[in-house]
Formats: C-alpha cells, sequence, structure tokens
C-alpha cells in the first residue's frame, strides 16, 4: 500500500518498484522493498491490529501488494509462539519458547514468502513463475501458483523429500527433478528462463518473498507484547527469514514500536553445509561455497546463499553467532522436542534446540534470557529422516 521503491543491499541504489524486478541492476545483488513508513504509522497502530485478520496481512501497510484483490493468500502466518517450560527446564532457562512454522499453509514458513512473491507477481502481470527449492519452497510455490492461476516450474534435486515432490505434483506444478543440489536446480533456472519465458522467484534473487517472511519479526513482537527476545535462534539455508526479520525490527523502530534493543541472532546450520558458520568464526564479509554439501535437512542443503553479506552483517551488529551441528544431534533432538513439547519438528527446526545446547553449556546463552526457536516446517514432510 505504501511501497515507494526497491533499495539495492549492496549500494543502496535506487530502482522501480512498478515493473519486474530480479537482482538489482547495479551490484547483482537483493533487493529490498522501501515504504513510506509516516503514511504507514497513520493507520498501522497496535491498537489498529487487535481488531485484524490472524494472518501476516494484518501488517497490510507495510507490505507491497498495492490493492487487496491482488492478495493471494491461504491464511499464511500469525503462527503460535509457544511456551516451551519441560525444554528450559532441561537447559535452565526460565522463558524458552518455539514459533511454530508448521502451522502454516503447505506446512511450512515457506508460505509467507510465496504469497507475498505470488501475489506481486499477479499486480505485475506475470503468469510464469520458476524456482529452485529443497522442498518445502517448492510446495508452497506450487500452492500459491494455483491460488493464483499461474504455472508454476520448479527444480528440486533428486533426493528432495518424496512428500515435497508428491505435494507439488497434485498442485498442478511443473516439477523437474536434478541429479544435484540446489545451486545445480537454479543454474537450470537461470539457463532455461529467458527461453521459456519465466520469472525467476528464487531466495532473495526477487524483492518481496522477504517481505513475507519479515512478518516474523512482526509478529514475534506482538506476541511478546512489543518486548523482542534476548536470543533468537534461526535454521539457516538460504536465510530469508533471517534477513527479513532483522528488516522487520528496522521498520517498527522507524515507524515508533520499539526501541533500538534487538535480539542476539544465531545462524543454525548443518555440519555436512556450514557456509555461514565458517564465514561467521574467519571474519569473512561473503561465504565461499561449501563444497560436497551434505545433509539429511533438505532445507539447510544450500552451499551458497546470495544473501551471505547480508546474514553475516546482521550476526555480527546483533552481537550473535554461527553455530553447525549434525545430522545425529538433529534427529536426536527431534524426538527430544517431540515427546517433551508434543510437536513433530522438522530436522532444520530440532537443528535449533541442539544449537541451543551447545549455547548453554558455552554459558554464551544465560538462564536468565528469553529465547525463541524457530520450527520451520513440519516433520511428517520428512519421514526419510527418521527410522520405521
Amino acid at each position: 500500500m505504501h511501497l515507494t521503491h526497491l533499495v539495492c543491499t549492496a549500494c543502496g541504489s535506487s530502482h522501480d518498484a512498478g515493473v519486474p524486478q530480479n537482482v538489482s541492476a547495479c551490484c547483482s545483488k537483493p533487493l529490498y522493498p522501501a515504504y513510506d513508513l509516516v503514511a504507514a504509522a497513520r493507520t498501522l497502530t497496535k491498537e489498529a491490529l487487535k481488531g485484524r485478520v490472524s494472518s501476516m496481512w494484518r501488517y497490510r501497510e507495510v507490505m507491497p501488494v498495492r490493492r487487496d484483490a491482488e492478495v493471494v493468500s491461504l491464511g499464511e502466518g500469525f503462527t503460535p509462539l509457544l511456551g516451551a517450560a519441560r525444554l528450559g527446564v532441561r537447559q535452565g532457562l526460565d522463558r524458552l519458547f518455539i514459533k511454530d512454522e508448521s502451522q502454516n499453509p503447505t506446512q511450512s514458513f515457506k508460505a509467507r514468502g510465496m504469497s507475498a512473491a505470488v501475489s506481486m507477481a499477479k499486480q505485475l502481470g506475470l503468469t510464469k513463475l520458476a524456482a529452485p527449492s529443497a522442498g518445502n519452497a517448492a510446495g508452497a510455490l506450487a500452492a500459491y501458483a494455483a491460488r493464483a492461476g499461474m504455472e508454476a516450474h520448479l527444480f528440486m534435486p533428486a533426493d528432495t523429500p518424496k512428500a515435497n515432490v508428491i505435494e507439488c505434483r497434485e498442485m498442478g506444478a511443473h516439477v523437474t527433478l536434478i541429479n544435484g543440489l540446489i545451486t545445480d536446480c537454479g543454474a537450470e533456472v537461470a539457463r532455461r528462463k529467458a527461453a521459456e519465458g519465466w520469472f525467476d522467484v528464487s531466495t532473495l534473487k526477487e524483492p518481496y518473498r522477504v517481505e513475507g517472511k519479515k512478518t516474523l519479526g512482526y509478529e514475534l513482537a506482538e506476541q511478546l507484547d512489543w518486548q523482542l527476545p534476548d536470543v533468537v535462534l534461526y535454521p539457516t539455508g538460504g536465510g530469508t527469514g533471517l534477513v527479513g526479520m532483522w528488516k522487520a525490527f528496522d521498520e517498527m523502530e522507524q515507524m515508533g514500536w520499539i526501541g533500538a534493543k534487538r535480539p542476539r541472532m544465531f545462524s543454525v546450520q548443518a555440519t555436512g553445509c556450514q557456509p555461514i558458520v565458517r564465514a561467521f568464526e574467519q571474519g569473512d564479509k561473503f561465504a565461499a561455497e561449501h563444497v560436497g554439501a551434505e545433509t539429511r535437512a533438505s532445507g539447510l542443503r544450500v552451499p551458497k546463499a546470495i544473501g551471505d553479506f547480508i546474514m553475516l552483517d546482521i550476526l555480527r551488529r546483533s552481537r550473535g553467532g554461527a553455530i553447525a551441528v549434525s545430522d545425529d544431534e538433529m534427529i536426536a533432538c527431534t524426538r527430544e522436542v517431540g515427546a517433551a513439547e508434543g510437536l513433530f519438528v522438522a530436522p532444520e527446526g530440532a537443528a535449533c534446540y541442539a544449537a541451543l545446547k551447545h549455547l548453554r553449556q558455552r554459558n554464551t546463552v544465560s538462564p536468565h534470557e528469553s529465547v525463541v526457536l524457530f520450527n520451520t516446517g513440519a516433520g511428517v514432510k520428512y519421514l526419510e529422516c527418521f527410522g520405521g
């Protein structure tokens, strides 16, 4: 409603939000939507939120879609922030929470980004969308493209969890399985998109998926009565949720909703694919590709992320960090979380609890701090990871 332009995340130059855009023309880096936040704040108030729809579109004034009729929605967002008291006791924490994104449409956090991206694609007159995916993003794009009456062309590694592949095909998407990683799938989209007439909605290679993900930050603030948590642990592949939340925090501060205090942000990756962890530890601005990436947590098997420099900057500015955990730890923690809290979490979500254990052992996280773990998807979509 109050979208003004797009901004290059590398140099800050302006781009036209009225035409389809991928990365910035100047630096070939992600573009961020910018808003007239003064105008937005006139009607988007804490009081006004009390009577609004329980979805991410409750924050309509800071979402990019021009008209309500162009919003493509399945009810995504405003997922529960659940207290995890039993796990908290085990880790000596007074205030431990799990943000359960498995309760989104298509059972993962990817619904948020794809709702925003497909809505903007509809507004801009696009009809054919394409994306590489480790699984959940493909399922979300298939659903929202179907909802909008668009074509979805999806490229996934051949060993993607079967549930994701079936999900996409049953929603009418065109599915291609590639012998390789998500980076190989992305290369195939890039090679064919011009000839096929596709618009690429890859992670952070179009400007609007991040806008759906940023609503995670708005929800955290609202659900915690406008007090941000002390610590956030986020499973990181492409990292859109991490950077989106940080964007939301900045917008909320500009609108006078919160102060300058930020959570310490921790990126959680798999030991078999940890480009952000390595770059963070080495003090690098960009993350080198993780060669031979391998992990059963398909959402974490992203050997190279275009938003690496944004993520690394956030981790350092927030005084947070990056930590890698093994697949065995993730799978064990899936059962521990399930048995203690009644949540069958995705391996990526379990990775956050595994990482928390390490942080507590090092006294990096203190008992009095409020901590939020993100469960980004439903364990039922990863049945291949677990024993019979």
